[in-house]
């Protein structure tokens, strides 16, 4: 039997999901109707979020480090988990200033600290990188991301923008994997996975996709493991 969850674990998860202020995280993740937003994915995200960390956990090592990229809110139940059950170093980044003040506010007394700026001046090295719906976000990367998704439309896709997009995807994949030792472990999103295997590739290095994926409440990518090296 596969190892399980701690208490301590569930009973943080659940605390820290309490003390969130919802009504700040609103606008982050919904233009309109944030309040009905989290009520709807608030349980369903804690729920997803553990069943994908006691995954996690059989994974790692005890006492290592993690290097998490664009994490929020989703990211908690797994955070907590490494960090309780593992006694393991987590490094938690997230460019969204108000995103960060209200998890920082709730994570408060814990060991986990959210870092308002790119991962990619995190000190190396880590076992495992966490890099989940980064790379095809709207936000950051509107054209990649419409063409990930099959949104682009032919007429008025704009190839300059893209490319420009895709570079420095290419850059930001390239200095976090810079950062994990070998052999290490990638969480990622089924839609990510290409780019993590196209800088294997291009350093000559082996990779395998676990085949199970687990889905997400806010963002619906299903996410997977890939072993690296």
């Amino acid at each position: 039997m596969g190892k399980q969850l701690s208490f301590t674990t569930r009973q943080m998860t659940t605390h820290l999901f309490e003390l969130l202020d919802y009504q700040k995280l609103g606008p982050i993740y919904c233009y309109e109707g944030g309040a009905e937003f989290w009520r709807a994915k608030r349980v369903p995200c804690q729920r997803l979020g553990l069943r994908l960390a006691e995954s996690l956990v059989r994974k790692l090592r005890r006492g290592g480090r993690s290097l998490y990229v664009g994490a929020g809110v989703a990211e908690l139940p797994c955070l907590v988990a490494e960090t309780y059950d593992l006694d393991r170093q987590v490094e938690p980044y997230n460019l969204r200033r108000t995103e960060v003040a209200v998890l920082n506010r709730a994570c408060r007394g814990t060991p986990i600290t959210f870092r308002a700026k790119p991962a990619e001046r995190a000190r190396a090295p880590f076992d495992h990188l966490w890099i989940v719906s980064v790379l095809n976000d709207p936000e950051r990367f509107p054209d990649l991301s419409a063409l990930s998704y099959g949104n682009a439309n032919p007429v008025t896709f704009h190839l300059a923008r893209f490319e420009q997009q895709r570079r420095l995807v290419r850059v930001l994949v390239g200095r976090c994997l810079a950062k994990l030792s070998l052999p290490g472990l990638v969480t990622t999103s089924i839609e990510e996975v290409i780019w993590i295997a196209e800088w294997c590739h291009r350093h000559n290095i082996p990779y395998h996709v676990e085949r199970r994926c687990y889905p997400t409440a806010l963002v619906g990518d299903p996410v997977c493991f890939m072993w690296i090296g």
